[in-house]
């Protein structure tokens, strides 16, 4: 088992969302390298078939194979939810984490009445993943999923305390708290910024779930147990790749990452 690995983790997304994770992967592992690549010039992907959505993913992870990547992580809620066993299938053995799975772990460790909500987009709830992997770890929970299609375009426009988006918070969380809900997920890589706002509208009265910190808990973990912790304690490298470099991308990714995006490049695929 190899105790000393300087090699990178690999993150991948769509899009820019998967940028939540990066940061907590930041945060908890300070010394470990990092390469990001998101799928800009073809997000969105929850309107596209599995096919195309699965060949995407294989690209994508073959890019990052070959920057020697020592783990996987899929920080897109979508390819998780239809790609994650062929992710694990071209992996080579090496650690394959993803938002889905540790955000369904974290609530059924964090729910004590086993009743749990999910929020996310259509695309993931449609897909009924998170039910699945809670069920998966306890059969005898209650899963309520509401969709909010609204909160990835206020997120991106970065309106994370505006009064529009505190109604709309408000509406979508009514349907999930009846319920009587003590955990909700969310089930969405940009809800993690909305989390101060989500904790006001439900008066604190659920454990709000954050899958890109469970998601970076989870690695920290997976990697101590595989001996593959970076024993170095050098600043680390950090390198994001895109499809297409759009006119906000940067000022929403760095409003995503908490920090300046240096060594951004942009590489096509297929």
């Amino acid at each position: 088992m190899n105790t000393m690995d300087c090699r990178p983790i690999g993150v991948f997304d769509s899009g820019v969302g998967g940028l939540t994770v990066v940061r907590a992967l930041m945060d908890r592992l300070p010394f470990e390298n990092i390469v990001y690549f998101g799928d800009t010039a073809r997000v969105p992907y929850g309107v596209k078939s599995v096919g195309t959505i699965e060949q995407f993913t294989q690209q994508i992870v073959e890019f990052l194979l070959k920057r020697e990547v020592k783990a996987l992580i899929i920080a897109c809620n979508t390819i998780a939810a239809v790609a994650a066993d062929r992710v694990r299938q071209m992996a080579g053995g090496i650690p394959v984490l993803d938002v889905i799975d540790a955000g369904a772990r974290a609530a059924v460790e964090a729910t004590r009445t086993g009743d749990i909500g999910v929020i996310a987009t259509s695309t993931t709830v449609n897909s009924n993943a998170y039910a699945r992997a809670i069920h998966q770890l306890d059969p005898h929970t209650r899963v309520y999923s509401q969709a909010c299609p609204l909160f990835v375009p206020l997120v991106e426009e970065g309106w994370l305390d505006h009064e529009v988006t505190r109604l709309t918070a408000l509406e979508y969380m009514k349907s999930v708290l009846v319920e009587q809900v003590d955990t909700v997920v969310l089930g969405c890589t940009h809800y993690p910024l909305l989390k101060p706002l989500l904790t006001d509208v439900t008066d604190g009265r659920v454990t709000l779930v954050d899958s890109a910190v469970t998601t970076a808990e989870a690695t920290a973990q997976r990697l101590a147990a595989a001996g593959l912790l970076n024993p170095s304690r050098s600043v680390p490298d950090y390198h994001f790749y895109v499809s297409d470099i759009p006119l906000r991308f940067q000022t929403i990714g760095e409003r995503f990452l908490g920090r300046s995006m240096r060594d951004l490049e942009m590489v096509k695929l297929g």
